[in-house]
């Protein structure tokens, strides 16, 4: 071996930053309210007390897992260098998914610990009694802040890291060792964890940082408003770590005036988020007759990002819209349509059509498109198959997972049937599964029907996805119905038994469905009978 053999550790990002940028500021909207502002020499200070915190008041180990249940924050962000940085595995939970998923997740985890934020102390209130694992939780906030709660053995943030020695020496740890664990939404059955590697997740950094990728540098100033709960914000925190731009971070402040407060006040050039999102914001501004001044670039992922989406970036506020593509199972970029020079090139128009393409594999991903033999098929931009992927930071199984039937020979099916051109570059064109995608959220049809059909007067129940004017996709139940029942009485038995954003948005009576020769749901003319149902009911 002629060459020092170093682990790439989430730590090193931290200590990275204390050298060559140390004074860079991290800008929070804080849950209590206000706008919290500190530098990367702050975090470390703090993410080392946590750290501290971690092993010595809590005896947390290598290996353990944390649950996190919060927002964008700084203290969000220490937890994901405090934790990870001590050989522990950072479990972020999405607070979107409805209580039999959370707990699911939090006891296949085996969490020892949740740090929660004030917002969802009643979600975990609710759910509390199934938490069996669970040894404590930590709410993030001051004393003054501290909720009156039911929950057992609750923590204060602040309280616990208040007197702990600054200084921590991180731990030389197996570079292959667990580091972040994400579920996926649970299309089918219950959710999936994804371990990331320490190795994968530093990898992934560099992949997300470079330029024909999401394009960061010192001078960026990035808002993720993709939630730190959802596929670790696409690796932004680690990202504008390593190097070293300004993080604006947007608490629960999610709505069109919040985000244009912090982009004005903190001269945002970045921003990443679903398509859902930035719809409410260009909403906002068109309202309120205000410009994007400083926005460079829109990195949406999670949903396709409709024309006029990319239009209204680019000819009211000059701003170019990246699309992007990944999955949890990615860690999650796996592709990115950049601005190139060719693209620079080409008449508006010409440009907006491949804009709306998710862009070309960014080094470390292979692409390939299969059919259902196996057999690749070619790169000529029409041919479409299932989409299969590789890479360092693409997942190899599932974390304690038996089915493991999308890992074939070392390939990863995405369950996305795409389309490739010569040039790399990569279309998704539709869904194997029958899962529906709602504002960058995944909801699975055959659950939302074995739900539905437990009402006593549905025979049978088919949901599919259909157009929406604001969420891109939205549920439809299609059902055969015995006796007498409303549209409103199925809503109104479905409610409780599904996350909120997973309830239809209408309910249509039919005679009959169609089935294949199988016996399963036919539902490929469904979708095109009713591709427009409610955009015209709405209209």
């Amino acid at each position: 071996m002629t060459m020092m053999n170093r682990p790439l550790l989430i730590s090193s990002l931290l200590e990275h930053a204390l050298v060559a940028h140390p004074h860079q500021e991290i800008v929070s909207r804080a849950v209590e309210g206000g706008i919290h502002r500190y530098s990367y020499a702050d975090a470390a200070v703090r993410s080392k007390q946590l750290a501290n915190a971690l092993e010595q008041r809590l005896g947390i180990q290598v290996g353990d897992r944390i649950g996190t249940l919060a927002w964008n924050t700084y203290r969000h962000y220490e937890l994901y260098f405090g934790v990870s940085g001590i050989g522990a595995i950072t479990h972020t939970i999405n607070p979107r998914l409805f209580p039999e998923q959370i707990n699911y997740i939090v006891n296949h985890a085996e969490d020892r610990y949740i740090f929660v934020d004030l917002t969802f102390v009643p979600l975990l209130e609710a759910v509390k009694d199934n938490l069996s694992k669970v040894e404590g939780i930590v709410v993030m906030t001051d004393s003054s802040h501290m909720p009156e709660t039911s929950l057992d053995n609750v923590l204060c943030y602040e309280e616990l890291i208040a007197d702990m020695p600054p200084e921590y020496v991180w731990p030389e740890l197996d570079e292959n060792a667990g580091t972040a664990l994400c579920y996926t939404s649970g299309t089918t059955g219950n959710p999936k964890g994804v371990l990331y590697t320490q190795r994968s997740t530093l990898l992934h950094t560099e992949a997300v940082v470079r330029r024909d990728s999401l394009d960061l540098h010192g001078d960026s100033v990035i808002l993720p408003v993709v939630p730190m709960f959802h596929v670790n914000a696409w690796g932004t925190p680690y990202a504008a770590t390593m190097v070293g731009a300004k993080l604006v971070l947007p608490g629960a402040g999610m709505d069109g005036a919040s985000l244009y407060e912090l982009i004005d006040s903190e001269n945002v050039s970045q921003l990443l988020g679903v398509p859902t999102i930035w719809l409410g914001l260009l909403n906002y501004l068109d309202g309120a007759k205000l410009k994007l001044d400083s926005v460079e670039t829109v990195v949406v992922g999670g949903a396709a990002a409709p024309l006029s989406m990319i239009q209204a970036f680019q000819e009211q506020h000059d701003a170019f819209l990246i699309h992007a593509w990944g999955m949890t199972e990615m860690s999650p970029l796996g592709t990115a349509n950049t601005l190139t020079k060719s693209m620079r090139e080409l008449s508006l128009a010409e440009r907006y059509e491949k804009q709306q393409k998710q862009g070309c594999a960014i080094y470390g991903v292979e692409l390939k498109i299969a059919d259902d033999t196996g057999a690749e098929l070619p790169r000529d931009g029409k041919t479409f198959g299932r989409l299969l992927v590789r890479g360092p930071w693409v997942a190899s199984e599932y974390y304690k997972n038996d089915d493991n039937s999308a890992f074939v020979d070392g390939w990863f099916d995405t369950g996305d049937v795409a389309t490739l051109d010569a040039e790399g570059m990569m279309h998704i064109v539709d869904r194997s599964k029958d899962v529906i995608k709602s504002g960058g959220e995944w909801i699975s049809s055959i659950d939302l029907e074995n739900t539905a059909v437990g009402h006593g007067q549905l025979k049978e129940c088919c949901v599919i996805g259909v157009a929406h004017a604001k969420w891109d996709e939205r549920p439809l139940l299609l059902a055969i119905k015995e006796g007498d029942v409303s549209e409103q009485e199925v809503l109104d038995y479905l409610d409780g038994k599904i996350a909120k954003w997973w309830m239809p948005d209408a309910v249509v009576f039919v005679k009959e469905l169609p089935h294949t020769a199988t016996g399963k749901l036919l539902k490929t003319g469904l979708r095109v009978e009713y591709k427009d149902y409610l955009l015209k009911k709405n209209a």
